[in-house]
C-alpha cells in the first residue's frame, strides 16, 4: 500500500509488552502521537513484531476507543448501535465503502463550512456585520446538508423501511 505521490507508508511496529516502535524515526511512540500521524495526514502501518501481521485495523480502532474513553465524543451512541447491527448482516460487505463514501463527502462539505467561518472571522478577525446578519445560518445550512446525506444514504441500506424495532432517530414523534 502506497501513500499518494508515491510515498510509502510509515512502518510502526508494537511489540509484545504494548510498545509501539515508529521505524523512520528509530524511536517508541504512543497512541496519541498516532493519532496526531493520521490528523497530520502521515500513512502509517502497524504490524506485529514478532509476527509481522498487519493490526493497522486494530490499533486505529483502538485510538478511537481511547479518545472516547477521554470524554470526547464523536460516536452518538445509536450510531454505534447501528454499527454493530451491520456486523453478519448481509448489507456488512457494503457498510465500509459507504462510510468511506460518506466521511470524505462530510470532509468535503466540512471544507466549506470552515471557508463560510473564514469569511465571517476571517484573517481580519471577527466581522460583527457579517455574523449579525446570520449567526449559525452557515452552520445550520451545513448540518442540514449533511444529514440529507445521511439520510438518503441509510434509505440505500434499509431499501424496504426501518428494521423491525428501529425508530428514525430524527423523525419526531407524534403526540
Amino acid at each position: 500500500m502506497a501513500e499518494q505521490g508515491g510515498k510509502a507508508p510509515i512502518t510502526i511496529k508494537k511489540y509484545a509488552n504494548r510498545r509501539l516502535y515508529h521505524t523512520g524515526t528509530s524511536s517508541y511512540v504512543t497512541l496519541e502521537d498516532l493519532a496526531l500521524m493520521v490528523r497530520q495526514g502521515e500513512e502509517f502501518v502497524v504490524t506485529d513484531a514478532k509476527t509481522g501481521e498487519d493490526i493497522t485495523r486494530s490499533v486505529l480502532t483502538q485510538i478511537i476507543f481511547e479518545q472516547e474513553n477521554k470524554g470526547q465524543f464523536l460516536l452518538p451512541i445509536a450510531f454505534l448501535r447501528q454499527l454493530i447491527q451491520f456486523y453478519g448482516d448481509n448489507m456488512q460487505a457494503l457498510v465500509p465503502r459507504y462510510l468511506e463514501f460518506s466521511l470524505g463527502q462530510f470532509m468535503a462539505e466540512q471544507q466549506k463550512l470552515r471557508d463560510q467561518f473564514s469569511k465571517s472571522f476571517g484573517a481580519g478577525g471577527f466581522n460583527p456585520g457579517t455574523f449579525a446578519q446570520n449567526p449559525m445560518g452557515a452552520m445550520e445550512e451545513q448540518v442540514r446538508n449533511n444529514m440529507a446525506l445521511f439520510q438518503e444514504a441509510m434509505r440505500a441500506f434499509t431499501p424496504f423501511g426501518a428494521r423491525t424495532g428501529e425508530s428514525d432517530p430524527t423523525r419526531k414523534k407524534d403526540k
